[in-house]
């Protein structure tokens, strides 16, 4: 059976975090912000560390250098309809493995990972010194960095504390963006609780909770997009821990009716 949650979380943005830069250690950096934020120590065995895309990608040279870039005229002729930087569509299709809809100025692909989103999760804000030569890209392997960082953090600290690695992805039907997990360390990221009874004993049928988004989610609310603050500790989560990867996450060719 799945625990059960207290009812109640903490959610703490770490401080102290400095510019990441290409070859830092995240997990270090993370280790350092732990121990100066005050209240976090002792880590507990069911704390959850959320770390945002943008400095892993940094970190691991995920990055493009946009006056590189040599635009495809399909590229430029988006570019120019929807005032766009010809350079940057540029990387999203070469980003791609497969382009969903390219329409009001936004491209909706498929990455190697197999994350369908807008853009390719490529984005070129908050990336620090280079803002507007440089894009970032996602991680090559979202699940190998939080386990990274997993190590990282229980080799310093004697705890084993779970890892999500988070990104931005918009959502179709609604307006807005929210946090999702791109890779996952320590925990299941989802909780499937189809076959158990709900709160009157029906058994539920087909209820899988996106468990690592939801983390995702909330932590992105103490976070916030500008103010600097890009790792945050949840306390309280009830997580199912284990060695899960986002793959489980993503829905197969085969099951998707949108495709």
């Amino acid at each position: 059976m799945p625990a059960e949650p207290g009812g109640s979380l903490a959610i703490v943005a770490l401080e102290g975090i400095p510019e990441v830069r290409l070859g830092d250690d995240v997990g270090a950096i993370v280790v350092d912000a732990v121990r100066r934020t005050p209240g976090l120590l002792p880590l507990l065995p069911d704390d959850v560390l959320v770390v945002t895309q943008k400095i892993v990608s940094k970190a691991e040279g995920a990055t493009v250098d946009l006056t590189s870039v040599e635009p495809r005229p399909e590229a430029v002729a988006f570019a120019e309809r929807w005032d766009r930087d010809a350079r940057q569509v540029e990387v999203v299709l070469r980003e791609a493995r497969r382009i969903v809809r390219m329409a009001n100025g936004v491209i909706i692909s498929e990455t190697a990972h197999g994350f369908v989103c807008a853009n390719g999760g490529i984005d070129a804000s908050n990336v620090g010194p280079g803002t507007g030569d440089l894009v970032t890209l996602l991680p090559v392997d979202p699940d190998e960095s939080a386990r990274r960082i997993r190590a990282t953090i229980r080799d310093s600290l004697g705890v084993d504390v779970a890892v999500v690695v988070s990104d931005s992805f918009g959502r179709p039907w609604r307006w807005g963006i929210v946090d999702v997990a791109i890779g996952v360390s320590g925990l299941a990221p989802l909780e499937d609780l189809r076959g158990t009874p709900d709160h009157d004993g029906r058994t539920m049928r087909s209820t899988v909770r996106a468990v690592a988004d939801e983390l995702a989610s909330a932590a992105e609310l103490a976070l916030g997009k500008s103010a600097g603050r890009p790792v945050a500790l949840i306390r309280g989560s009830a997580v199912r821990r284990g060695e899960g990867s986002i793959r489980e996450a993503l829905i197969p060719a085969e099951a998707d009716l949108f495709r």
